[in-house]
């Protein structure tokens, strides 16, 4: 495909978005009715889109609508590219500009940041003086982190291992089991290291999350709201524990028995309602459902979807969470609540609004990351119940 083709299927794509398809699910209908884009272009327009809906705001802006036309466009002309030499019309090249697009203007302040106005008092009270370095760095493509399996090797091995198939890495410092590829990506999933376990695609922010909890041999450890089970292969790479991983929706975990048997670590999965899951507990980790915002450069469409209802409903689930996973934490364990937010509402304030409504609890430490830390935003409140 020549650049301007690519320009043609991101509009098309990005028009299927804009009308309510999922991105992912775009992504995969075009690449299925295209089989003569190679992997170099399906790659490319992939990073057309997703560039789009990070910044959709000041994209629109700058190419005069918010249709695929102008998000394409507008990037374009951000980037300080000739739009003239690739909007030809000819061939598969999208149509010369035309209409509003002809006269661009400059985004101002939050479309500038990529900031929807409703959520933007909240994210200033949240982050203070970092909201608009935080917002500039949500308008970018995210770093790719793995995470060392020390199950299995350790850091500068693995880093060894993946040189010699020309993926490049270096240490990242929020972990000691992170590293940040600089090279080569896309050459992951085909390495020895990833096939064989010795290495995992992880947020080096996540990864410092999984390194605060207190974690010994022995230890009886739940990951209530498990997911795909990236944090608990993270928790069973660290200690000989006796993990279960649980999540409200079970088919979200389809993959873990094959991702332990990789990483050659034991997880236990338990089903909503399993007699398993009552504890005791050593520790209990909740990462809850949240708005996602600290990982707005990953899943870009999580910023412009979100609604004032869908975030206090996520509030509401939030506080739900809290209270029924405590009492499955034996006296003297730990409480590990967790976030990939921005938003104090649905951090610290949760938990302190938990420790008013509920004697016997204690916090014993708290980690707040932003995207300047390198990786995602998240959030850590560990407690402790009073023995």
């Amino acid at each position: 495909m020549t650049p301007a083709a690519r320009l043609s299927a991101a509009i098309g794509i990005l028009d299927r978005i804009l009308g309510g398809t999922p991105a992912e699910q775009a992504l995969t209908n075009w690449g299925r009715a295209s089989r003569f884009a190679g992997s170099g272009d399906r790659a490319a327009v992939r990073d057309l889109v997703f560039d789009a809906l990070r910044c959709r705001r000041s994209f629109a802006r700058a190419g005069g609508a918010e249709t695929g036309r102008g998000l394409v466009l507008g990037g374009l002309r951000m980037a300080g590219q000739e739009v003239g030499d690739l909007f030809t019309g000819e061939g598969h090249a999208p149509a010369p500009p035309a209409g509003s697009e002809l006269k661009p203007q400059a985004p101002a302040e939050l479309e500038a940041l990529d900031c929807p106005d409703w959520l933007a008092p909240a994210l200033r009270d949240s982050l203070g003086a970092d909201f608009a370095p935080v917002m500039e760095a949500l308008r970018h493509r995210a770093p790719v982190f793995l995470r060392v399996n020390l199950a299995r090797t350790d850091r500068a091995a693995a880093a060894a291992e993946l040189a010699a198939e020309g993926i490049v890495t270096q240490p990242h410092p929020l972990a000691e089991t992170a590293l940040e590829v600089t090279e080569n990506p896309r050459r992951l999933q085909a390495s020895a290291a990833y096939r064989e376990g010795r290495v995992e695609l992880q947020d080096a922010a996540s990864q410092a999350i999984v390194a605060a909890l207190p974690l010994a041999p022995g230890d009886r450890v739940l990951d209530y709201c498990a997911g795909g089970g990236g944090k608990s292969l993270a928790m069973a790479a660290r200690a000989p524990i006796d993990l279960s991983a649980h999540d409200a929706d079970p088919r979200r975990m389809r993959d873990l028995p094959e991702r332990a048997a990789r990483a050659g670590v034991k997880v236990r999965r338990l089903a909503p309602g399993d007699p398993a899951r009552r504890g005791p507990f050593d520790l209990v980790l909740a990462d809850v459902p949240c708005s996602g915002s600290g990982s707005w450069r990953r899943a870009p469409e999580g910023k412009w979807s979100l609604t004032p209802e869908r975030l206090a409903e996520l509030r509401a689930i939030q506080s739900t969470i809290l209270d029924e996973v405590a009492p499955l934490v034996r006296p003297g364990g730990h409480l590990a609540y967790a976030t990939c937010s921005l938003l104090a509402s649905e951090n610290a304030g949760q938990t302190e609004a938990f420790l008013e409504r509920t004697s016997g609890w204690t916090r014993v430490h708290q980690l707040r990351l932003t995207p300047l830390d390198g990786g995602d935003g998240f959030f850590l409140d560990l407690l402790q119940r009073n023995g």
